[in-house]
């Protein structure tokens, strides 16, 4: 988890870094003040006119938010040329840089959180945000400073989020249909189908599958990466979790019983006669709208206010619900859901959630410990 060895800590105005010099590998950044520690790797000549101080180990814990908005980097090999056009970026939007710490300075991931003072409107700030990111190929997540902590109510989409299949679509590849439902599913995901049409078609065409297949798949199907150490987490921390999934019961208590640490389940059931699938839909069917309805009550049924509440998911189908409390997590989102969540993670497992919460990585791994 610790950094390369060959970095050095450089103390200097935060003006300093913005001037033209060679770019290096950053390992972590601390800003307040006026005064910058940064860690940067070079093998022979340092890129500032400073020279190197003693290195200080990670805080036990990240600083405390006080400003409204925070833009958390996220970069699987950050460097001083990312940071530059940042900080450049901040001071075109008019955001006054408040203060700046790092949660992680791990060998494969760099994250640090800004503090900023601005007036914004968040959409427009958030295409901002996300065209800067693809530029420089890591994520950029805002978010208003007040949800900068653990909540108290998750809601996971299943498919794609918590695990790396499209159930449906792997029942069809086994039934010699895959062809057919992956492109509906697609359809879907992208939002040029109806959820509730595409989901009748899908499971028509899987009539008379058995069964026993499905339980000799459930156990094949792949975690998604970060999705065991998130839920241990969120459990740690006291949230309750659950899956609303426009998937199948039948798959995710599999998942809960065996797998992973949710606490509900919502999903759709499956209909059987004779130990097959009759290919019909038993209603209510989890559709987009439904998993917000879902998980609006679920915050009420446990008097929690939807300022503690967020939600996790990757497809045209999760825009709801992710529109629908503090934080709405699009994880490795089709384009389309890229725009429209609130946040989104492309570069990282769904454990990087947890740096959104306002944790570093000795928080973490506390939690993961326990």
């Amino acid at each position: 988890m610790g950094a390369t060895p060959d970095y050095r800590e450089f103390r200097l105005p935060l003006e300093t870094l913005m001037e033209p010099a060679t770019d290096c590998p950053l390992h972590y950044l601390d800003y307040q003040g006026g005064a910058a520690r940064v860690g940067i790797g070079y093998r022979d000549t340092p890129p500032f006119d400073a020279s190197p101080s003693d290195t200080v180990a990670m805080p036990d814990t990240a600083a405390a938010v006080t400003a409204p908005w925070c833009v958390t980097l996220l970069s699987p090999a950050a460097t001083l040329e990312q940071l530059r056009a940042l900080l450049g970026f901040f001071r075109e939007q008019g955001w006054a840089l408040q203060a700046a710490d790092t949660l992680s300075r791990a060998r494969e991931r760099t994250v640090i959180r800004f503090q900023l003072q601005a007036e914004l409107e968040f959409n427009p700030a958030r295409h901002a945000c996300l065209q800067l990111a693809e530029r420089l190929g890591v994520d950029l997540v805002l978010q208003a400073g007040v949800t900068q902590q653990p909540p108290r109510l998750a809601g996971f989409d299943m498919d794609s989020t918590l695990i790396d299949a499209e159930v449906i679509d792997e029942l069809a590849r086994i039934t010699g249909i895959g062809d057919r439902v992956a492109a509906i599913t697609e359809a879907a995901m992208r939002g040029e189908l109806d959820f509730r049409q595409s989901f009748k078609k899908r499971m028509a065409l899987l009539q008379g599958f058995s069964e026993q297949r499905l339980a000799d798949i459930a156990p094949q199907l792949p975690i998604k990466e970060g999705a065991r150490e998130l839920l241990q987490a969120l459990r740690a921390l006291g949230c309750k979790t659950a899956i609303l999934s426009g998937g199948f019961t039948y798959f995710a208590h599999y998942l809960q019983r065996e797998k992973l640490a949710v606490d509900f389940v919502h999903a759709n059931e499956l209909e059987f006669a004779d130990g097959v699938l009759t290919g019909e839909v038993i209603e209510p069917i989890v559709d987009g709208q439904r998993k917000r309805i879902l998980l609006e009550q679920m915050a009420a049924e446990h008097g929690l206010a939807l300022e503690s509440v967020i939600a996790v998911g990757d497809g045209a189908n999760d825009i709801p619900m992710l529109n629908l409390g503090a934080l709405g997590i699009a994880i490795h989102p089709k384009p389309k859901v890229r725009l429209e969540a609130p946040q989104a993670i492309t570069h990282f497992g769904l454990d990087a959630a947890l740096y959104l919460f306002g944790l570093n990585d000795q928080q973490i791994a506390l939690l993961q410990a326990d």
